[in-house]
Order: structure tokens, then C-alpha cells, then sequence
């Protein structure tokens, strides 16, 4: 066959979806995934991702992914995030405040797709304004503040008795719902402490400092430290016997008492989206920067029973899963 046929026949077949972009000598589009806990957690986030390339129209089997986990380990997402640079990916993804933050400092240049549960992306300067960032960052961001008044209704709601909430969070990362809880928690006459913590290593010692408080309640922040792993927290509330709730789902799934908050798997498919969008030909700085659109209330009925409590029907009704 003569090679003009043979190049004619080839473009065709690639045409048709037949062959990957690739055999065409087109080289294959390449997004980073910066991801700051573990591999183990990081793939159900990753599977999620590729759904998202799929709804804008993307092959993900097309597509190279390059994964990096840092297990947790907070200095090593900035060596990730520079590593992916160094990849010349077309997309850099960062999952959670620390990954954004490592992601900026290494590139003004590759577009980023943000997971942000603590961040607001204009008050911080991150971003113009919503509808147009402005920079090369995009992506999906949560900073609404009224979250910490319905978690203090479904403590209130779960235990009527309720008179004092310790506060866990990591001061290393911003926490906007905090003055609401405050706020609330003076019109409901309910004592607020907060306690820090600042590394997994601490959990154990700071758990049994907020048992030793003789708290009704515990309300966890969102951070990396807690929600991109969030099974020892769940196993930490539950040994010292606090009824806790925080923003993340898999929380209430791996034993703790109660969740309300974002689809973390949901979201992070609204990332892949985004990304998808990107690759499509879309300016970053002109993609606009979404909200969540999924939210899930997760209620443990089993851990209550082992607190002591009796769930009321009105929460167990409202509830997107009830485990038993």
C-alpha cells in the first residue's frame, strides 16, 4: 500500500473511534492528581474523577492520569505538586486546601482544578469573582458559613440535653464556619471549647483531652487532617465515647456518630468535569468555579445505640443513610 493510502486509510479509522488518539501521533492529554491522604482512599476519589471526564464528553481510557498520594504526609505535597509540574501535565487537580495551596506555588501557568472545603476563593484572592477567576485556577469550592447552624440543630435535635460542644480543628487550615458555631451556640445556651490539632500523631492524646472536658457533644471541622482520612477520627470519637459530628460522610460510614455535608465522590466528579471542560478547549480563567451540588446527611444508628442515644424519628426520616 502506498504511505499517502496507508496515512489516508489510518486518519479514517481514528476517525471512526476505532484506534486512540495516540496512534494518530497525536500526543495524549495528561492530568496530575494531587492527592494529600492515602492510595488507598485517593482511588475511590480517582474512579469518581474519571465519571466526571466522561460527562463532558471524555474518554478517560484516552486520557493519562498521573496519581500522586501523600499519604498523609504534609510536606510531601509540595515535592507531588512540583513532580507533576515537571511532568508537563496539561491539567494539575488538587484535592483539598493543602494541594491547592502547593499546586499555586508551584505553577502560574498550568491550569488547576481545585477541591477547596475550606477556602472562599474571592475573599482569599484567589479568584476575581466566581463566574470569571481571573487566573489558573478553577474548580469546585465550599465555604458556606450556615452549615454550622444545621450541625448544631442536629446535635440540639439528637441531644436535647445538649449544654457543651467541644470544637476539634486544625488550626493549619482556615475554618469559616467557626463564628457561626459560636454565634449559634449563644442563642442556644450551649458552652463552646475548641481544641486543636494539628497532626495525626496527635489524635489519640487530643481525644482523651476532649473526653476529659466531659463535652454532650463534639463538632470536627473540615480539614485534610480529618476528611481524607477520615477513619481513625471516627475510631478516636468512638473509643473515647463522644457523639461527633463533622462535614464529612465516611465519618458516620466508619463509625462515627453523624455526618452532614458534601458527597466528597460527588464533588470531586464535578472536578472531573472541569478538568474535562480544560481539556476541551476551555479558558481556565473564564471556567466558573461551582458549589457542590450533592449533600448527605449519614446517621450511625449503630454507634448512637453504643453512646447512649436515641435518634429521634425526624432526624432518622431525614436522613440520605441510616446505618444500622
Amino acid at each position: 500500500m502506498k504511505r499517502r493510502s496507508f496515512v489516508a486509510s489510518l486518519g479514517a479509522v481514528a476517525a471512526s473511534g476505532l484506534l486512540p488518539i495516540a496512534a494518530v501521533g497525536q500526543a495524549r492529554k495528561k492530568i496530575g492528581f494531587l492527592y494529600p491522604g492515602r492510595t488507598a482512599a485517593g482511588s475511590s476519589r480517582l474512579a469518581a474523577f474519571r465519571e466526571g471526564l466522561r460527562s463532558a464528553g471524555l474518554d478517560p481510557t484516552q486520557i493519562e492520569i498521573v496519581p500522586r498520594y501523600a499519604e498523609t504526609v504534609v510536606e510531601r505535597n509540595a515535592v507531588l505538586a512540583r513532580e507533576l509540574v515537571e511532568a508537563k501535565v496539561d491539567v494539575l487537580v488538587a484535592i483539598s486546601v493543602i494541594s491547592v495551596e502547593v499546586a499555586r506555588a508551584a505553577t502560574k501557568t498550568i491550569p488547576i482544578v481545585a477541591f477547596d472545603l475550606e477556602t472562599d476563593p474571592v475573599a482569599s484572592g484567589l479568584a476575581a469573582n466566581l463566574a470569571r477567576p481571573g487566573g489558573n485556577v478553577t474548580g469546585v469550592y465550599f465555604d458556606y458559613l450556615d452549615f454550622s447552624t444545621k450541625w448544631m440543630e442536629l446535635l440540639k435535635e439528637a441531644i436535647p440535653r445538649l449544654a457543651k460542644v467541644v470544637v476539634v480543628r486544625d488550626p493549619a487550615s482556615p475554618s469559616p464556619q467557626l463564628k457561626g458555631i459560636e454565634t449559634t451556640a449563644v442563642a442556644m445556651a450551649v458552652k463552646v471549647e475548641v481544641v486543636d490539632i494539628r497532626t495525626a500523631a496527635e489524635f489519640d492524646a487530643a481525644f482523651r483531652s476532649v473526653r476529659e472536658r466531659g463535652p454532650d457533644a463534639v463538632l470536627i471541622l473540615s480539614s485534610p487532617l480529618f476528611g481524607a482520612d477520615p477513619a481513625p477520627v471516627a475510631q478516636q470519637a468512638l473509643v473515647n465515647r463522644l457523639p461527633a459530628i463533622t462535614l464529612f460522610p465516611e465519618f458516620a460510614r466508619a463509625g462515627g456518630f453523624m455526618a452532614y455535608g458534601v458527597s466528597l465522590l460527588g464533588a470531586i466528579q464535578q472536578c472531573g468535569g472541569r478538568a474535562g471542560k480544560v481539556l476541551n478547549g476551555a479558558k481556565v480563567a473564564e471556567l466558573p468555579i461551582e458549589r457542590p451540588t450533592n449533600f448527605e446527611l449519614v446517621v450511625n444508628a449503630k454507634t448512637a445505640k453504643i453512646l447512649g442515644i436515641e435518634l429521634p424519628t425526624s432526624i432518622l426520616l431525614r436522613a440520605n443513610e441510616v446505618i444500622e
